[in-house]
């Protein structure tokens, strides 16, 4: 459903009790949709994602993972929030 209204038919990568996710391509970009059963999956799955840092699109029980730029585009779609998770250890130039 998620993946319909960004206009792309998700490639299933992962479907696991915990999580589903797929990956979407367009001539924009290439991203990836993870969908949660319950809303604890989804934050565990976030706190786990501040290793890498960067910004997703987070709504109730899905993330959407796409480059910053996108962001906003795909906000005004689907609703939800920009989060911005901080990366473990020494940014660069530190």
């Amino acid at each position: 459903m998620i993946a319909g209204l960004t206009g792309c038919k998700a490639k299933i990568r992962i479907d696991a009790d915990e999580l589903r996710q797929g990956l979407c391509h367009t001539k924009k970009a290439d991203y990836l949709i993870t969908t949660f059963p319950e809303e604890r999956f989804k934050e565990t799955w976030l706190e786990e994602a501040r290793v890498y840092g960067g910004k997703y699109l987070v709504g109730t029980r899905w993330v959407v993972s796409v480059k910053p730029a996108l962001l906003e585009s795909f906000r005004a779609k689907l609703g939800g929030t920009i989060r911005e998770l901080r990366g473990i250890g020494p940014k660069p130039g530190e």
